[in-house]
């Protein structure tokens, strides 16, 4: 298998400390998404998102990677041929595990935007409401992340990916966040064989004709080691 193409969500990132937004008891349950993460909640109340995001990017700098990031790293350095992730995750531990071909969908906790020119900068541990952008020097900055309502980056560069790729996977996904819940049946449909690896099987489990399920830190070592050993 030439290229792999493998797409991770938040599940594979929950055995590092990090919390979906679908657990009880965590960050998100605390708060509604459409007040931390719509454009629409940050125009009404930009020092709780803020302050939502400031404890997120706290969070994900303490975080360190577990076993499955550790064997997605060892298989995109191993591996014959290319290994791409496409990442809804915002937490920057595939970096911190090792891997360089990396796209995030859905941006990252460590990056600032400007929500008045498009710049984009290294973000401080802490933001607040009027930080200056340091390229036009407007009061706009905001996390560079994709909130619901806006498009995900690298789309186009995604959906290539996905046609060219030999081998896709879904790992720690909940098959619920479209556009990513469409990407097992686009890469079927263009050839690739497809796995999904899951605490649980997602809402488009029939889109992938491999399944693994279990913890990530157990079932995506071995799901690495299988394809190093083949």
């Amino acid at each position: 298998m030439e290229k792999i193409v493998i797409l991770t969500g938040a599940g594979i990132s929950a055995e590092s400390g990090l919390g979906t937004f679908r657990d009880e008891g965590g960050l998100w349950a605390q708060h509604a998404i459409e007040d931390v993460a719509t454009p629409e909640g940050f125009a009404r109340d930009p020092a709780l998102v803020h302050r939502f995001y400031n404890t997120r990017r706290a969070q994900a700098a303490e975080a360190v990677p577990n076993p499955a990031h550790a064997a997605l790293a060892r298989l995109e350095a191993q591996h014959s041929g290319e290994v791409w992730i496409v990442t809804q995750n915002v937490d920057g531990l595939h970096e911190k595990a090792g891997n360089s071909n990396v796209l995030h969908m859905h941006g990252a906790l460590d990056g600032a935007l400007c929500a008045a020119c498009d710049h984009r900068w290294p973000a401080p541990l802490v933001m607040a409401p009027g930080d200056s952008c340091p390229s036009c020097a407007a009061p706009a900055a905001r996390p560079d992340i994709v909130w619901f309502g806006e498009v995900p980056y690298h789309m186009e560069r995604i959906w290539q990916l996905l046609d060219e790729a030999d081998l896709f996977a879904a790992i720690g996904t909940s098959g619920q966040v479209y556009p990513a819940a469409a990407f097992g049946q686009h890469a079927g449909r263009a050839g690739a064989h497809t796995v999904e690896l899951n605490m649980e099987a997602s809402v488009n489990a029939r889109d992938f004709s491999e399944a693994r399920h279990g913890p990530a830190s157990v079932i995506v070592p071995e799901w690495v080691k299988g394809i190093l050993s083949s």
